[in-house]
């Protein structure tokens, strides 16, 4: 078997609906704690609860946790010699199958004719970053990202004299509780937030959207960065925006922050908001003379 040239398009399927389907174990811890913490018969139990059951509905039935199937952005890390190209026709090809199986809502819509193309497919949609590694083994990390949360996500460039927040660590706090504050409930919560200080425009929004798939209990190895998620956590938390934006202890789940190198001129933080479905999964797919280990998570 040519390992470089074989169809991995049944195993993207699976990733997909395990994505759409499945929210991560971590997710969960987070939601039956952040119920724990909630007032007993207040509104933010409630959303809590019934975000619960409706995880459990969703991985016994097989169907999409949430109606909004996401944007699909994949991070492809890839052996020298794969065809990237190969790769994304099979990616492409199992969004298709993965729409035929209900598994995504088709969500795929042409922003000038407004047309539908029925099947997660269309001009760089579904969106794929590959990265060639070292490695004689495939990686893929899925994220499937709601327009909701999307909508409240949101970039500031420093200074913001608005909000006192200069071009440092304390000014990139301010304006990440500022987003949080804007987006009340509007972007489903609690949220996990992905962040980026740096780069540029375009960079920034992609290095922030791919802090969302760390683990909520990872431990961030730039001490300083490590110090400011803690902080804007528990100060999120204690805005009272709550789940839904009902009220309530629980605001976000997660706080992610990575950086980047920029130019002088500019002082970019991009917040990629994410809902409490967090729906991300991964593929590893190993390779010897007997065939193929895949194995998802």
């Amino acid at each position: 078997m040519d390992y470089k040239t074989v169809d991995l398009t049944d195993h993207f399927v699976e990733l997909i609906r395990c994505a759409a389907t499945q929210l991560p174990q971590d997710m969960r811890q987070a939601l039956s704690q952040a119920k724990g913490n909630e007032q007993p018969g207040s509104a933010a139990e409630g959303a809590l609860d019934t975000i619960l059951l409706n995880v459990e509905i969703a991985e016994r039935d097989s169907t999409p946790i949430c109606q909004d199937t996401g944007t699909p952005i994949f991070e492809v890390k890839y052996p020298v010699g794969f065809s990237t190209r190969r790769l994304s026709d099979q990616i492409r090809r199992a969004a298709v199958i993965a729409t035929e199986k209900n598994y995504l809502r088709p969500n795929a819509v042409d922003s000038v004719t407004g047309a539908n193309s029925g099947d997660n497919t269309g001009e760089d949609f579904p969106t794929i970053h590959f990265h060639e590694w070292d490695e004689d083994a495939l990686h893929v990390d899925l994220l499937l990202k709601g327009g909701g949360c999307e909508n409240v996500s949101t970039q500031y460039k420093l200074p913001d004299g608005s909000l006192g927040a200069g071009r440092d660590l304390e000014g990139v706090r301010r304006v990440v509780l500022d987003a949080v504050h804007k987006a009340q409930g509007q972007g489903c919560g609690p949220a996990v937030l992905g962040i980026a200080i740096g780069g540029d425009r375009g960079s920034g929004y992609i290095k922030s959207k791919q802090q969302l798939f760390r683990p909520l209990d990872d431990v961030n190895p730039d001490p300083q960065l490590a110090a400011l998620e803690k902080r804007i956590y528990e100060e999120a938390n204690q805005l009272g925006i709550g789940p839904m934006g009902f009220g309530g202890s629980t605001t976000v789940l997660g706080v992610k922050i990575a950086a980047q190198h920029r130019l002088p001129a500019s002082y970019f933080v991009s917040v990629a908001y994410m809902c409490w479905a967090n729906r991300r999964a991964s593929l590893d797919v190993t390779f010897d003379q007997t065939g193929l280990e895949v194995q998802y998570a």
